[in-house]
C-alpha cells in the first residue's frame, strides 16, 4: 500500500461553464481563496435550564470565492462582470475549481452552482514599487458539491 501525501495547493484550473469566449489565459488564476461551507446555528433557551444554551443547525451558508491573477487586458471575464455590475445583466454559471495532483489529473473538484460577479478590483498603482497589476475578482453562489477522483497516489 502506497503511503498518502497530501496534495500541494499550488496545481488547480479554474473553469467557468457558461462564460463564452474564455480564452485558455483568461481563466488562468494565481489564487483562489474562500471557499469554505459553513452550518448556521440558531441559539434556544431552555427555561428552567441554565447552564447551556441548545445550539440548533438551521442551513449551510457559503463564503464568497476570491480569484486573483495578474491583470489581463481585454478579458471576456472581465466584460461578463463589468456587464453584471454596470448594467445588472446577471448571467450566473457554473464555476469548477480542480485541484491537480503531479501528472496534472484531477484529485478533487469543487462546483459552484450558480454564481455571479459581486466585486471586480485591481491592486494599488505604486511609481514607487515594482509589482504586477494584480485583479480580485469576487464571486457569489448557492452552494458548491465536491467530487474526489482518488488520492492520486498510484
Amino acid at each position: 500500500m502506497a503511503e498518502y501525501y497530501p496534495p500541494v495547493g499550488f496545481h488547480f484550473k479554474v473553469e467557468f461553464l457558461d462564460v463564452g469566449g474564455l480564452a485558455d489565459k483568461d481563466v488562468l488564476f494565481q489564487e483562489v481563496s474562500g471557499l469554505t461551507a459553513e452550518l448556521e446555528v440558531e441559539a434556544l433557551k431552555e427555561g428552567g435550564e441554565n447552564r447551556f444554551t441548545h445550539k440548533l443547525p438551521t442551513r449551510a451558508t457559503y463564503q464568497d470565492v476570491v480569484l486573483k491573477r495578474g491583470l489581463l487586458v481585454g478579458s471576456d471575464l472581465v466584460n461578463w462582470m463589468t456587464n453584471a455590475i454596470e448594467n445588472l445583466d446577471i448571467q450566473t454559471t457554473s464555476v469548477i475549481i480542480t485541484l491537480l495532483n503531479e501528472e496534472h489529473q484531477p484529485l478533487q473538484a469543487y462546483q459552484l452552482y450558480n454564481a455571479y460577479p459581486k466585486k471586480w478590483s485591481i491592486s494599488n498603482l505604486n511609481a514607487q514599487e515594482s509589482q504586477l497589476v494584480v485583479e480580485t475578482l469576487e464571486l457569489t453562489y448557492q452552494y458548491f458539491k465536491i467530487t474526489s477522483y482518488g488520492t492520486g497516489n498510484s
